[in-house]
């Protein structure tokens, strides 16, 4: 009942009945503002109801990817909210009875459309959900089915996030007569000598290559300083690197090693090259805080009490022979 029935109704209940029954319009008045009252609150019951929170990401009007209006939530409608027993009416028409579960809420997604979801039965999705969408048009009584998904709740089994194939390739994957050859926008890699800004990208190939040939400049990319910081990077964390089991227990570390080989250009600071044909590292990147027993200046009694416990043999033992009978 609305207010403005309310009014009309106290109104007529004091111009008729006040002059002959003032207690009885009293009465009349009192029970209509009641009955508003009720309707009030049965009306707020129902839209907290519409509003439940069942895991699902709330609706999204658009406004909050850089837009200066406040987001808009739609308003829950009731005859969709309530529209639970219609919506699993048309899932097991549609699916079967058997992989239907219990109806689990619902997603408001928009004005008077509604998602309800139930939970799904179906051998191998644990912890997915059926989604109904049901959505009913301006003015009309009935409720129409939009659409039926399966779709993956908050801890179900999901297939990994898909890696393109350039992300996926690793070094073990080139084997003899394998090409991967790198693109020419790739960030790891920069012409050897300065370009026009002007020119397009398949000219400066064209001309890079046209001027190697011709100068002999040997390379026609180098290393980007994002290549180098990714290459000391993946060094430094591997097996050449210093928080190796190795590296720890080494003897000394491979800046005071004989056999390290030197490197030019920027990573030299960081990373040499092993030339021990005894250390485990022999003929690869190693940083210079690396370090293995194969150090080349190791102490005279380290070596001693090395070569004493490796020449340590076992004392004499007794072995009993007999024949199984």
């Amino acid at each position: 009942m609305t207010a403005v029935v309310q009014a009309v109704v106290v109104v007529l209940a004091a111009w008729v009945l006040g002059p002959v029954w003032p207690g009885l319009a009293v009465v009349v008045a009192a029970l209509s503002v009641a009955a508003g009252v009720a309707v009030g609150v049965r009306q707020a019951n129902r839209d907290s109801a519409a509003t439940q929170d069942v895991g699902v990401e709330p609706f999204r009007s658009g406004w909050e990817d850089g837009c200066t209006m406040s987001p808009r939530t739609p308003k829950a409608d009731p005859a969709c909210v309530f529209a639970d027993d219609i919506a699993r009416q048309a899932l097991v028409a549609d699916v079967g009875a058997e992989p239907v579960g219990e109806h689990l809420g619902h997603l408001v997604d928009d004005e008077r459309v509604v998602t309800h979801l139930f939970a799904a039965r179906q051998p191998g999705y644990d912890g997915w959900r059926w989604a109904v969408t049901v959505a009913r048009a301006s003015r009309a009584r009935a409720v129409s089915i939009d659409e039926i998904v399966l779709i993956p709740g908050p801890v179900a089994i999901v297939a990994p996030p898909w890696v393109p194939w350039a992300g996926r390739v690793t070094a073990d994957d080139l084997g003899p007569g394998d090409l991967l050859p790198s693109p020419p926008d790739d960030p790891r890699l920069v012409p050897a000598y300065a370009v026009d800004e002007d020119e397009s990208p398949d000219e400066v190939d064209d001309e890079v290559t046209t001027v190697v040939a011709e100068l002999g400049l040997g390379r026609a990319r180098v290393l980007s300083l994002e290549g180098r910081d990714d290459a000391a990077e993946r060094w430094w964390d591997g097996d050449g690197g210093p928080d190796t089991t190795m590296a720890k227990a080494a003897p000394g570390q491979c800046s005071t090693c004989g056999f390290l080989l030197t490197l030019r250009g920027p990573l030299a600071a960081a990373f040499g090259v092993c030339g021990n044909e005894q250390a485990p590292r022999d003929g690869r990147i190693v940083s210079l805080d690396h370090g293995c027993g194969a150090h080349s200046e190791q102490s005279g009694a380290v070596l001693a009490s090395a070569r004493a416990t490796s020449d340590t043999s076992p004392g004499s033992a007794l072995d009993t022979v007999a024949w199984d009978v």
